[in-house]
């Protein structure tokens, strides 16, 4: 079969999975998420090996440092999504849940109930494990997953796929519940964006090119992954060891990730302790790129262009700039920022609601590192990508975002006047 049919084919298995899925039981969608920790621990050696293929043929291309890295299984990062799957199978159930109920004059009771979404496209790059926790996400909610790994994880997102699908089969779940796009071709993409007749949600993490091409040619909604350009600010009432520690997790936890911070601001006031709140990041080899006043500081500062302070560089690279109060730190987020996650580090609560009320982010934080922009940390499980859009979801989309609801109506012979 060509792309379109193939394409065609999964959105057609997948919509009549979904269908099955919506009335399964809590038990048995642990029950599959349990066999797959399973699964994943008997194959992680595998896992491994196949992954090194991917890893090879990256290195080949000369891909990043950092995206070599979001790429790379160990057995390190096999149990993180053990992990996840515990937390997941630990979270009460999204669907069936009564959100709201009411009487009316007339009679009627109401009672609106969360419901699974449907089918879910969802389009990735690189990382691999994305491939689990969309799955183990996306079956919690009761919903059926067609997923579009990238051509560099094409090996081992294959492999995983077929781990995921002996696990779920045990389980009694339908056999189209998780599909995988099985082609590196990228008419691919296209071709699943125009399934609105059995796609009811495309998910994309990726790059901004990614999501562009996404989100003009789409006719099915969109719930975005935009990049991450993360801001740290440091106020004039910051704590000044509080400030160092979470900088350098900030940056240096996983330089790779959204949620690390690519921007650091520091108040006017505090010039003369740059150097001091700097020394971290400098002696772990982290390139410094400033304004002209933190450039003067180290010969080995580079000097930051107007590119810089709207780039997500998800490498050992940060911008720096000295901003004269909590107004001009606001400004400058608000203008580069991708709306994803900024942190403040004061200890005065007045600034800190300044900061809030006024940052357009869907993540703000007090005195703590932007790398808890993930779902995990927020308690979720696990996330499928990090939201920056205002409508449906924004922050973490875990398994209680993919779902909808519908209301439902009890009467006694009621009819309209």
């Amino acid at each position: 079969m060509n792309t379109v049919n193939i394409v065609k084919e999964l959105g057609m298995q997948a919509k009549i999975a979904a269908g099955l899925l919506s009335n399964i039981k809590s038990d048995q969608k642990n029950l599959a998420l349990m066999n797959l920790k399973k699964e994943l621990e008997i194959y992680s050696k595998e896992l491994i090996l196949v992954n090194k293929k991917d890893i090879e043929n990256a290195q080949l291309i000369n891909l990043p440092s950092g995206m070599l890295d979001r790429l790379t299984l160990n057995q390190k990062r096999i149990e993180e999504m053990i992990k996840s799957l515990d937390d997941i199978i630990n979270l009460n159930d999204p669907v069936g849940l009564v959100l709201s109920e009411w009487d009316r004059p007339n009679g009627l009771h109401f009672k609106k109930v969360s419901i699974p979404i449907g089918v879910i496209g969802i389009i990735y790059e690189s990382r691999p494990n994305v491939t689990v926790d969309a799955s183990a996400i996306a079956i919690k909610a009761g919903n059926a997953v067609i997923l579009r790994g990238g051509k560099d994880s094409f090996y081992s997102s294959q492999k995983l796929i077929e781990i995921i699908k002996k696990a779920f089969s045990k389980a009694g779940l339908p056999e189209y519940s998780v599909q995988m796009v099985p082609t590196s071709d990228r008419t691919a993409v296209d071709e699943m964006l125009k399934l609105d007749s059995y796609i009811d949600i495309i998910i994309p993490r990726g790059g901004k090119g990614l999501i562009k091409n996404i989100k003009e040619k789409s006719s099915i909604p969109v719930i975005k992954h935009l990049d991450g350009i993360c801001h740290l600010y440091v106020d004039k009432d910051a704590d000044i060891s509080i400030a160092k520690k979470v900088i350098f997790n900030s940056k240096m936890r996983r330089p790779e990730i959204c949620g690390a911070a690519e921007t650091l601001l520091i108040d006017k006031s505090l010039s003369n302790k740059s150097m001091g709140i700097l020394k971290g990041l400098v002696d772990a080899n982290c390139e410094i790129r400033g304004d002209a006043f933190i450039q003067s500081l180290n010969n080995n500062f580079k000097k930051a262009s107007e590119d810089d302070w709207e780039t997500e560089y998800l490498d050992k690279i940060i911008s720096v700039k000295i901003v004269d109060g909590i107004k001009q730190a606001i400004e400058h987020i608000n203008y580069y920022s991708s709306g994803h996650t900024e942190s403040i580090i004061t200890n005065n609560s007045k600034t800190f609601e300044i900061f809030y009320n006024n940052i357009n982010s869907a993540i703000i934080l007090q005195n703590a590192s932007t790398q808890f922009a993930d779902g995990g940390e927020f308690g979720f499980g696990a996330e499928i990508g990090i939201s920056t859009d205002k409508l449906h979801v924004r922050g973490p989309v875990g398994a209680e975002h993919l779902t909808s609801f519908k209301y439902i109506i009890y009467g006694n012979g009621q009819v309209r006047p």
